[in-house]
């Protein structure tokens, strides 16, 4: 194993048997937490920042390869070493990868709304929004906010991008994600995961009937790369299918793994 391999942050609650949660681009782990809280009744759940993202550590590498290797180190060090493994989009491909080249540490594998497939893009007016704010000279969340207005009319979408400030010792602010570094890596996100053989895990997909992510043509290849899976669709529910019906999730997952 390489010796640059990074601790990550993480949360950890309940006790019983281990689930990891990842989360997804521009994403921290607290997007997970009251899912984790629910869970941690009856399980011990890790809720994971991923490299360059909430409070990790910031690195040059970044594709889904390298994100399962941390995912690898992360279990061994807390002593883990077979785990239900829960991801969202970017977090899923992670989850995906890490099946690929370690299934014998997957108990059950949970991934929401991502294919194991190359997607198009459509991040770059986020970016772009992004990239304009000038935070040395931003004083308040409420400034940074009418800002990304301009670009993004979503409120949704900017309180959850703007979870990502944080304030500086000087009182300025900082992106908690390495912003550049992701930007830089972006094709390596959209870029399908790398698998020689199918990975055998009992494994549960999990779409918002309202997302595009995983279309009905998509079910062919969930079967070629997790033979033993199944599709579920939370009706009314986007891609941020945890935040928009966490009572449905939460039923889908605690079905799956009981």
């Amino acid at each position: 194993m390489r010796s640059d391999i990074p601790t990550l942050n993480y949360k950890e609650f309940g006790q019983g048997d281990p689930i990891i949660i990842l989360h997804g681009l521009f994403g921290t782990l607290d997007n997970w937490q009251t899912i984790a809280k629910q869970l941690a009744k009856d399980y011990t759940v890790y809720i994971i920042d991923q490299r360059n993202h909430g409070r990790s550590p910031h690195l040059p590498e970044f594709n889904y390869q390298i994100l399962a290797e941390d995912l690898q180190h992360f279990m061994e060090s807390n002593w883990i070493y077979e785990a239900t493994i829960i991801g969202h989009s970017m977090g899923g491909k992670t989850a995906m990868q890490f099946a690929m080249e370690y299934a014998d540490m997957i108990e059950k594998l949970i991934v929401v709304d991502i294919a194991p497939k190359a997607y198009a893009g459509g991040h770059q007016t986020i970016f772009e929004a992004l990239f304009s704010l000038e935070l040395d000279k931003i004083e308040s969340r409420k400034e940074a906010d009418a800002i990304l207005q301009g670009k993004i009319a979503d409120f949704g979408v900017r309180q959850f991008l703007l979870k990502n400030l944080t304030r500086n010792k000087e009182g300025s602010y900082n992106w908690k994600m390495n912003l550049p570094v992701i930007y830089e890596n972006y094709q390596a996100i959209l870029d399908n995961i790398q698998g020689e053989e199918p990975c055998e895990s009992d494994t549960l997909f999990i779409r918002g009937e309202k997302s595009d992510y995983i279309q009905n043509d998509d079910l062919s290849l969930l079967q070629k790369y997790f033979p033993n899976s199944e599709l579920k669709t939370v009706a009314e529910a986007g891609h941020w299918v945890h935040a928009e019906k966490p009572k449905e999730l939460l039923e889908l997952v605690r079905d799956f793994i009981q």
